[in-house]
């Protein structure tokens, strides 16, 4: 057995041990009590001043609080600010009219430190004397400080304080607050959200609200204006669906029945000529209206101010009183109106009369309202009622007028008669004077003044709508003066009925064919998709003039020269218009005759402000390159590019030198231009691995050009291919078909240029050897829209073939339709465009390799 006083030291150590425990639980049960409460305000309390009494309410549980502050710190000044304050012997104006009362003293100290701090009075003292911080209010016995930490910062101080000696803080109730201070930065966030989020509820329900408010005004209003225009549509049919001047009056009264009280209502007109008063419509319970005199009753006094009058019992006795209104004798007798109301008729001439209701025996008050909407009324039905009144008046006079006019009938028949039969003839004249006036006598066609008129039109109608395109063609006769002069003037008539007849039939029924003046004429072509629909009538044109005109034996041959003006948004008149077709015609008799020119800007640039511009001397512009690959239709390139030569021209812009070529002053700088591109076209082959398509003119087969041709043919590192147009081959001379083929033998490659276009000559596909042939865009296009054109090409694809050619489709869209084309037994197309860097100038360049002397041009 244990020793007696071993056991006792046992027992007093557990009973220790058992002490140390139950206050470690006491104060723990404490703690957590006081955070369920802390946790339960922070939930329930709407705003800060409500939180910081509960937390007060807590602590004064568990711990001497009666003395307690809390100072935050503001985020904008960085000031501690009081936030909560309760003292027993200093009031909270203490505190207040200190500056920077907190920040200087013992809550300033901790703040600082950011520790906690428990002084008693004498300590505090001995380190305010040390100057450590100020002592500032009352001095408390015993003075406890606990930071406020939010996410590892401090943001205050929380503060309690005892005057009693003998109520100090103990370790626990110090404990007690520092575990507060840790969960009162998160019940504060709580807290300011709510109140953050219950005020925008605030500010959101009361604009909510002031919107509603808004919108029912709104509403009422619209409630109003519909009813109004219900009232206004149901007048406007006043005017249409009735006849009968009393339907009429029925209606009115239907209308005002609808809007307010009218089971006693009239309608009275007044003459201001007789003075007299007149009532054709009126509906009473008591009185029955007849026509008066106009004296001073509640009608007169409408009619008299021009203005809706409201009168009830007493304003009906002021109005006697002062003598406004007048009663008859006999007026004692009648039931008086206990309320009345009444509005003007207005028109344009004046008042017309009123429309009046009233009430007996106080059965309805009318208002304000009432008077605003009958007034509202009586402006729309008064313009009506004056309308069919005046009809009215207009019917009684018609009748009396029919019976006149009946008797004066008969006698007028017969003058009548004679008279429509001048009027006949007279129209007859007058149409042919019109068509006189507006037409060719010698071919019956439009003249300049109906064309010109109808010009304007579809002028206009394109600057409305830019999708319909229209064409001007301006055709002049070749050798009419030599048709003239041999066959004689009379001959030249029929020659010019006989023209008019055949462009006739080379146009649409809804073109316009006229003639100017001599021999010149004019189409306009309207309605139309591309330029091409215009080039197939000129075409057209030309073909039929290349007819030999006969008579009495005698057969001349005539042409026609067509210039071709297409629409565009710069003209803005129609001399625009047909100034450049003129100049396009005479392009085109200057070039040759028998043959159509489009209108391009070159053939005006000099005559405006741009005189000073030498434009036809093309070799001085700067020059750059445009590569169109060739590729497959698995998308392989193939080795071969279409090079295309833009020049930078002042006027133009950069523009395409198969265009610039045609405006050169001299044939000699034309072919100079040519044989300088082939040039280029050879230096950039040169430097790169590629088979190089370069389009030229026939001109470069001329004599003169062949041999320095050849000479810069031979430089050729890489095979550079000269494609020629189907167009020109077809009018080449003997010696430049010569040296074609010249060409061919030699060993230099050469292609054909926009085939098919027009027809398709397979006989110009076996005559000479091309490497290339590029089938144009147009008859790509047919190809796919029209069957039978795929015949031609099977023909094509058969001869070129046999020819080891390849043949290349062309076209601005025709990437859309390689699966189209491929079907049909095609394989290359154009792909991608890039652009080759600006060249300095043409004529900087010298001809190397070239003998001088063989350029005599």
């Amino acid at each position: 057995m244990e020793d007696p006083a071993s056991l006792l030291r046992k027992l007093e150590h557990n009973n220790k041990r058992l002490k140390f425990l139950l206050k470690k639980y006491k104060q723990n049960n404490h703690l957590q009590h006081a955070l369920i409460l802390l946790s339960e305000r922070a939930s329930t309390v709407a705003e800060l001043t409500l939180l910081y009494p509960a937390i007060h309410d807590i602590l004064v549980q568990y711990l001497p609080s009666r003395s307690f502050y809390v100072v935050l710190q503001n985020q904008y000044t960085q000031a501690l600010e009081l936030s909560y304050f309760v003292d027993e012997k200093d009031g909270i104006a203490v505190p207040l009219n200190e500056k920077s009362h907190f920040s200087e003293g013992v809550t300033g100290y901790v703040f600082r430190t950011g520790k906690t701090v428990y002084l008693t009075k004498e300590t505090m003292l001995e380190q305010t004397k040390k100057g450590i911080f100020k002592a500032l209010g009352s001095q408390a016995e015993h003075w406890v400080g606990v930071p406020i930490y939010r996410d590892n910062k401090i943001i205050g101080v929380m503060v309690s304080q005892s005057y009693q000696v003998q109520q100090g803080y103990s370790e626990q109730q110090i404990e007690l607050l520092e575990v507060m201070s840790l969960y009162l930065a998160t019940a504060i966030e709580r807290v300011k959200k709510r109140e953050l989020l219950e005020s925008e509820v605030k500010i959101r329900t009361r604009a909510l609200m002031q919107s509603n408010e808004a919108l029912n005004k709104e509403i009422e209003h619209r409630k109003r204006a519909l009813e109004r225009q219900q009232i206004l549509f149901k007048i406007s049919e006043l005017a249409t669906q009735f006849n009968n001047i009393d339907d009429v009056y029925k209606q009115v009264h239907h209308i005002i029945r609808s809007i307010t009280f009218a089971d006693n209502l009239y309608i009275a007109l007044y003459d201001k000529h007789a003075g007299w008063l007149s009532f054709p419509y009126s509906v009473d319970e008591v009185t029955q209206y007849k026509p008066r005199p106009f004296a001073k009753g509640y009608s007169e006094l409408v009619i008299r101010t021009e203005q809706s009058q409201l009168i009830d019992t007493n304003r009906a006795k002021a109005l006697i009183a002062d003598g406004t209104v007048e009663r008859a004798k006999s007026y004692n007798k009648i039931q008086l109106a206990t309320s009345w109301m009444g509005a003007p008729l207005k028109t344009a001439n004046g008042v017309i009369g009123l429309i009046a209701c009233q009430a007996y025996d106080h059965k309805y008050e009318f208002d304000y309202d009432d008077v605003e909407l009958i007034s509202f009324v009586s402006n729309q039905i008064a313009s009506v009622l004056q309308t069919h009144l005046a009809n009215q008046a207009l019917k009684t006079s018609h009748q009396e007028l029919e019976h006149r006019v009946a008797e004066k009938t008969k006698a007028l028949q017969q003058t009548n008669l004679h008279l429509q039969m001048q009027i006949e003839e007279r129209k007859k004249i007058e149409q042919q004077l019109y068509h006189d006036a507006h037409h060719d006598p010698l071919t019956s066609l439009p003249n300049r003044s109906l064309f010109l008129t109808q010009l304007e039109k579809t002028l206009h109608k394109y600057q409305r709508h830019p999708e319909h395109h229209f064409a001007v063609l301006f055709i002049d006769l070749d050798k009419f003066k030599t048709i003239n002069d041999e066959l004689g003037h009379q001959a030249g008539d029929q020659f010019l009925i006989w023209v008019s007849k055949a462009f006739s039939d080379c146009i649409r029924d809804h073109d316009l064919l006229a003639r100017l003046a001599g021999d010149e004429f004019v189409i306009l072509l309207d309605h139309l998709s591309d330029k091409q629909q215009a080039e197939d009538v000129a075409k057209r044109i030309i073909r039929v003039m290349q007819q030999p005109f006969c008579m009495k034996g005698t057969c001349v041959q005539s042409g026609a020269s067509i210039g071709i003006t297409y629409s565009n948004k710069r003209y803005n008149n129609i001399d625009e218009i047909i100034r450049d077709a003129d100049a396009a015609m005479y392009y085109a008799k200057n070039a040759g005759r028998g043959r159509y020119e489009f209108y391009h800007p070159l053939l005006t640039a000099g005559t405006g402000s741009n005189k000073h511009i030498e434009h036809h001397h093309l070799g001085a512009l700067p020059t750059h390159f445009r590569r169109t690959e060739v590729i497959s239709m698995d998308n392989k390139p193939s080795n071969i590019s279409l090079l295309d030569a833009f020049g930078e021209h002042p006027v133009l812009g950069s523009t395409s030198f198969d265009i610039l070529k045609k405006f050169a002053a001299e044939r000699a700088e034309q072919l100079e231009i040519e044989l300088q591109l082939i040039q280029q076209v050879i230096q950039i082959g040169n430097t790169q691995s590629q088979d190089l398509l370069f389009c030229s003119s026939l001109s470069i087969l001329d004599h003169q050009a062949f041999l320095p041709l050849c000479q810069l043919l031979k430089s050729a590192k890489h095979q550079l291919c000269l494609l020629f147009d189907e167009n020109e081959l077809r009018h080449a001379s003997s010696q430049q078909l010569e040296n074609l083929k010249s060409l061919s033998n030699k060993g230099e490659l050469i292609g054909l240029n926009d085939f098919a276009k027009d027809r398709c000559d397979l006989a110009l596909l076996t005559q000479f050897d091309f490497r290339y042939v590029l089938l144009s865009s147009t008859f790509s296009k047919r190809v796919l829209q029209q069957q039978s054109y795929d015949l031609q090409l099977q023909g094509i694809l058969a001869v070129t073939k046999l020819k080891h050619t390849q043949v290349i489709a062309k076209g601005p869209a025709i990437l859309n339709f390689r699966g189209l084309l491929e079907s049909h037994g095609l394989n290359l197309f154009f792909g991608k465009q890039h652009t080759i860097g600006h060249e300095p100038e043409l004529s900087s360049r010298k001809l190397q390799g070239i003998n001088q002397e063989t350029l005599s041009f």
